[in-house]
């Protein structure tokens, strides 16, 4: 390694510490969540993205315009579509979102979002930002929630995922120092974790849950998940009512198969990585990726979206029109309980509950021998009529 690898390896770190230390003093700057009572008007922008996301966008952008059609006619909620986060967009403009496209999804306090693709190694596409990680930081959605439930099973997870830190705050920004080297950084704060860890203790308190757990690997990342659990339990210490207790990452994968052992989960707070990861496990117990919704929270802005990819390769193969929607409106039924629709929201919950599990007269199977997007979102609507 030559002293002048060396140099430029620390100039471009020395940049990260100071990009890092501004958005951190951002975060201290930051007003109150935004009180939707208080909007004359609510503007829901609808992003379909690519692959399968326009089209299971748009069956959820449909069901959810069914719900509030109401509001809609009285002028109290309009819906705005923003297009233009194709990869093929992207990469045109050599940026994670493109910039008129991100001056729109500006003008929408509330965004439903599909699926967006994200070049990795071996794939046609350059190296540009993950979108979902480029929305979060450019929104500041510092809070991913995904809940989970098997009411059967006794499980009723829900997971505060540290959104805009961790090891995705700078994952397109690491350096190649030499051949032989390469380096990657994660990044912790403390803004940002207080308000990860505050967002999910004032859940359990209005939700009457008793329990939070914290999960990382401080044993052996010692000081950025060091500092994520120190500062977590802090902030726990202010919610007396309600037991706080930490869990490694990996024995937490391996409780959440534990049938006895995974019912004494409530609520998690975690780091970025994580929180990707074990999610998506979780989803699994409830019927897949393909059924939970996901939320990411910031004080101005929120989207919601589903948790899984764009699946190119079903558009590859013809079978778009198949797309299973219900992540979609898993994230609708949370999009509508965030703008304080309660009502509204438990209905279309209870319509999935019943399309999906109870009654099922609709198979989806990604394919032509089930039903399609359309199909399945008539079959929701009718549902909701009957209720």
């Amino acid at each position: 390694m030559t002293q002048e690898q060396i140099k430029a390896a620390v100039e471009k770190f020395e940049a990260l510490i100071r990009e890092q230390d501004e958005r951190s003093e951002r975060i201290k700057n930051a007003g109150d969540f935004v009180d939707y009572e208080k909007l004359d008007k609510l503007t829901i922008g609808i992003c379909g993205g690519d692959g399968i996301g326009p089209i299971i966008t748009n069956e959820a952008a449909r069901v959810l315009a069914f719900i509030l059609d109401d509001e809609v006619k009285a002028g109290k909620v309009e819906f705005k579509v923003i297009d233009g986060l194709t990869i093929e967009n992207r990469v045109a403009c050599n940026k994670a979102i493109p910039d008129d496209v991100l001056e729109e999804l500006k003008k929408c306090p509330v965004i439903l979002k599909g699926p967006t693709t994200t070049p990795q190694a071996g794939d046609p596409w350059p190296n540009i930002e993950s979108a979902n990680v480029a929305m979060r930081k450019a929104l500041d959605l510092f809070a991913n929630v995904r809940p989970v439930k098997l009411p059967d099973q006794g499980v009723d997870w829900t997971f505060f995922r540290e959104n805009t830190e961790g090891a995705y705050a700078v994952g397109s920004k690491g350096i190649n120092v030499t051949d032989d080297l390469a380096m990657d950084f994660v990044v912790t704060t403390t803004e940002g974790t207080e308000r990860i860890a505050r967002l999910a203790y004032d859940y359990a308190r209005r939700n009457g849950k008793d329990r939070v757990s914290i999960i990382q690997k401080a044993n052996v990342i010692k000081t950025t998940d060091g500092k994520f659990l120190r500062l977590c339990k802090k902030i726990g210490e202010e919610y007396p009512e309600i037991t706080t207790d930490e869990w490694y990452i990996d024995i937490t994968t391996a409780k959440l198969i534990d049938e006895k052992r995974r019912r004494d989960f409530k609520v998690f707070v975690l780091p970025n990585l994580y929180g990707d990861i074990i999610t998506d496990e979780a989803a699994e117990f409830q019927g897949g990726v393909g059924t939970a919704g996901s939320a990411n929270l910031g004080k101005k802005y929120a989207m919601f979206e589903a948790i899984h990819g764009s699946a190119p390769r079903m558009m590859r193969e013809g079978r778009g029109i198949y797309a299973d929607p219900c992540s979609m409106l898993r994230a609708t039924v949370m999009l509508l309980s965030h703008i304080g629709r309660q009502e509204e929201a438990d209905k279309l919950e209870k319509a999935l509950d019943i399309c999906m599990i109870t009654e099922k007269k609709l198979k989806i199977t990604g394919r032509s021998d089930g039903c399609t997007c359309e199909e399945f979102g008539n079959y929701v609507m009718e549902t909701l009529a009957s209720l």
